[in-house]
């Protein structure tokens, strides 16, 4: 007799306890593979697909695309047979956005069919000898009718937000695929605001208007940020330094690097090829303060950060072991994990473990900044727009290529002498980067 196994949302690591329903990618009926991706979710640090531990037949699906669930709440139920119910019935614990066996397969979704080839119906309610189910209040299954046929989750923030009905929609791209333009083109034709239907008690309104004024929540990415940047600010007794630097030497360096031919070497890569040099020397900055133990604990290695401003918030995208990597190296992955964060498709191991962060706030067009430090690390380094500007060079006024840096510090780790002394090391590294090659 087959008994029905509930798949609650794993718990999401990194404080995370929360995550939006996306896209379901099973059906009522379907069977699924053990770790078989069923649903993708979006948490406030990247979108990703949860895996299912068991396998069989899928009987119920919970909550619909665009609810918020919190850790802990169902998912589906799976129809397993009696040689699989056992304990062998799981692969084990699941990690979001990864299988739970050795190298997973992603696998084609497929239907129960009996031996006359017609589909079978859903599995029934678990038989008497299933245990009883948890008394919390669960959200109802979902009237099943077939998926939405859209694939970028921007598409469906783009409706929600318009309070459109992507099942309403007709899509213009491949087997009736909705694209940004049908959604566009719907919310052009509306003649006004159509009332949004009653959603979930767990779904809030992405912007509620006001006699004030318009109430955004603090939720998914903006939130997380909000989180963190609150408790960076009440925990670490942060300072600032700054200098302005002329860039010129290293901008004419970069140049004749990318004429030689080969990859193209990005600027933000000798930059953090500077940083992780620096922090050879001044290794107090790549650390962080263990309140517990009341000790400040120095780092082997440089996990570099750098802030990449997206559609769905501030991220922090880490570039694991930089401090092994040279420029060619740097750019590649800075290329690769800025277009994941563009995508969403970074996931959280991508978004966490970093040890100092590089800001390049100069693509804002401004010159200077005083950033909040990504807690809990100890420092950040803001780099400022290159712009000419009137510089006394080798006694004489010229134009010159000027960029601002500065660093924000967690005075906790070192005082104003190594905060000046990194910066200072990083200055000359851009005002001539012969210094970084001689102290390599």
């Amino acid at each position: 007799m087959a008994q029905v196994l509930e798949f609650k949302l794993p718990d999401l690591g990194e404080g995370l306890t929360e995550a939006e329903i996306v896209r379901w990618l099973v059906r009522v009926g379907d069977v699924v593979a053990i770790d078989q991706p069923v649903v993708e979710v979006e948490t406030a640090k990247a979108m990703v697909e949860v895996p299912c531990p068991y396998g069989g037949v899928v009987t119920a699906r919970f909550g619909e695309e665009g609810t918020e669930l919190p850790v802990g709440a169902p998912l589906l139920t799976v129809a397993v047979g009696p040689a699989s119910a056992g304990e062998d019935a799981g692969s084990g614990n699941v990690l979001v956005g990864y299988g739970t066996s050795e190298a997973p397969a992603r696998r084609r979704r497929v239907r129960a069919t009996g031996a006359n080839g017609h589909v079978k119906q859903a599995a029934q309610a678990p038989p008497a000898s299933t245990p009883a189910p948890s008394p919390a209040p669960v959200p109802a299954p979902v009237p099943v009718e077939g998926p939405v046929p859209v694939i970028s989750p921007l598409v469906r923030r783009l409706a929600r937000d318009g309070g459109l009905d992507l099942r309403e929609l007709s899509g213009s791209g491949p087997e009736g695929l909705i694209l940004r333009a049908d959604v566009e083109n719907a919310l052009r034709a509306k003649d006004a605001p159509a009332p949004v239907a009653a959603e979930p008690a767990t779904r809030v309104s992405p912007a509620a208007p006001t006699r004030d004024g318009l109430r955004v929540p603090l939720k998914g990415v903006r939130g997380a940020v909000a989180d963190k940047l609150s408790r960076s600010r009440r925990e670490i007794p942060d300072a600032t330094c700054w200098v302005d630097a002329d860039a010129t030497e290293l901008m004419r360096a970069r140049a004749a690097m990318n004429a030689a031919g080969g990859p193209k070497i990005s600027l933000l890569a000798l930059l953090a090829r500077i940083c992780t040099a620096a922090l050879t020397r001044h290794p107090e900055l790549n650390s962080y303060v263990d309140t517990e133990a009341r000790e400040v604990v120095q780092l082997a290695g440089v996990h570099l950060g750098f802030a990449a401003q997206t559609e769905r918030g501030l991220v922090v995208p880490v570039v694991r072991d930089a401090h092994t990597r040279d420029a060619q190296s740097l750019t590649a992955e800075f290329a690769r994990l800025t277009e994941a964060a563009r995508t969403g498709t970074l996931t959280p191991g991508e978004l966490t473990g970093g040890t100092f962060t590089l800001n390049n706030y100069g693509v804002f067009g401004v010159d200077g900044s005083t950033p909040i430090i990504n807690h809990p690390e100890a420092a950040m380094l803001g780099v400022g727009r290159i712009v000419p500007k009137p510089w006394v060079h080798e006694g004489e006024l010229a134009v010159r290529q000027v960029v601002q840096l500065s660093l924000t510090f967690d005075h906790r780790v070192c005082d104003g002498g190594t905060a000046g002394g990194f910066l200072r090391y990083v200055a000359d590294c851009v005002e001539q980067p012969a210094v970084l090659l001689r102290t390599l």
